[in-house]
C-alpha cells in the first residue's frame, strides 16, 4: 500500500524524518483496519423477525374478524395486534408462574377474572369448582390480578424508551383493546 499509494511522493525532509511519516501512515492504517473490522452494516445489530412467524403466533384471544379488518385502517389493526400481544404476552408469562408453582388449574380456572369486572365474577361458583373457600378465590383473584397488573407493566416497559413513559403508553394500549370491541 505504500507503494501503490502516494505516501513516497508526499515525504518531505524539510517536514520530518521519514520514519515518523511511516510510524504515522503505520499508525493510521491499523486504526482504518480496526475500524473496518468493528464496523457494523446498517441494522447491524438488529435481529429480524419474521412477519410469517409473528402472524402465527398472533394473539389468539383477541381476533380481528375479517369484516373488520377489511375496513379498519392498518394503523388501527396494528395497534390492537400490538396491545393483544402484550395483554397475552403477560397473561402468558404469568399462567407459566403459575404453572411453576403447581397452580396451573387455579389460574386456568380464575384467569377470565382478571380482565372482568368484580360485580361479573361469581366467587361462590368458583369456589365451589376449585373446592376451596369463598374468600380464598377472593385473594387468590386478587393476588393474581396485582401481579398480572406488574407483569403487564413489565411488558409495556419494554416497549418504551423510559419508564416515566408506561402509564401513557398502558392508557393506550386500553384504549385500542376497547376500540377493538
Amino acid at each position: 500500500m505504500v507503494l501503490k499509494g502516494q505516501l513516497l511522493q508526499r515525504a518531505n525532509p524539510a517536514r520530518g524524518r521519514f520514519r515518523s511519516l511511516v510510524l504515522k501512515a503505520l499508525e493510521d492504517f491499523l486504526r482504518d483496519a480496526q475500524a473496518k473490522r468493528s464496523a457494523r452494516k446498517r441494522g447491524g445489530d438488529v435481529q429480524f423477525v419474521s412477519w410469517d412467524d409473528w402472524m402465527s403466533e398472533a394473539p389468539s384471544h383477541f381476533s380481528i374478524s375479517q369484516q373488520e379488518s377489511e375496513r379498519w385502517p392498518a394503523e388501527r389493526i396494528f395497534d390492537v395486534r400490538w396491545a393483544a400481544t402484550v395483554v397475552e404476552r403477560a397473561l402468558s408469562r404469568l399462567g407459566e408462574e403459575c404453572e411453576a408453582r403447581g397452580r396451573r388449574r387455579v389460574f386456568d380456572m380464575l384467569s377470565p377474572c382478571l380482565a372482568a369486572e368484580r360485580n361479573n365474577v361469581s366467587y361462590s361458583k368458583f369456589s365451589k369448582t376449585l373446592g376451596i373457600p369463598e374468600p380464598s378465590v377472593k385473594r387468590l383473584v386478587h393476588q393474581m390480578r396485582i401481579r398480572y397488573r406488574a407483569l403487564l407493566r413489565e411488558e409495556v416497559g419494554l416497549t418504551v424508551e423510559k419508564p416515566d413513559e408506561i402509564d401513557d403508553e398502558l392508557r393506550y394500549l386500553c384504549a385500542a383493546l376497547s376500540a377493538a370491541e
